[in-house]
């Protein structure tokens, strides 16, 4: 079995529903709304699986925001905040090894980022919205 096929039966089995399947590019894209999830993008980029979802955009160059977001990071029990290749929306990332990835763990990834959202997103909205 490939390790698209074994993580497209793990988001399966979790309950997620797969709004997006690209076999050319190994991507999957995921929704539960009712955990804050939407869009989540799932990359099977041998030999890593790439865990990506927007959270928002940064409102010009915020320094307390960034500062914010690395001390929160200490805090995330399975990935991180990042920033986007324009510098300019914040991400959550996570990523996992192919090989010997388990449902557990992809599990615990998505998890970690449920977590965040329900803990932390009154925080991130305020910046969202400030300048």
């Amino acid at each position: 079995m490939s390790h698209f096929a074994k993580v497209k039966g793990y988001l399966q089995d979790l309950g997620y529903d797969i709004t997006v399947e690209n076999a050319t590019d190994q991507i999957y894209v995921v929704d539960a709304r009712e955990d804050g999830i939407q869009n989540l993008v799932i990359d099977c980029n041998d030999p890593i699986l790439v865990i990506e979802q927007y959270l928002f955009s940064l409102n010009g160059d915020n320094q307390p925001v960034l500062k914010d977001l690395l001390k929160k990071n200490r805090e995330v029990v399975h990935g991180a905040f990042a920033l986007d290749e324009t510098g300019t929306k914040v991400i959550f990332r996570d990523t996992l090894a192919l090989e010997n990835l388990d449902l557990n763990e992809l599990e615990g990834s998505i998890n970690s980022l449920k977590l965040l959202l329900a803990e932390y997103s009154s925080q991130m909205l305020s910046f969202a919205t400030s300048k």
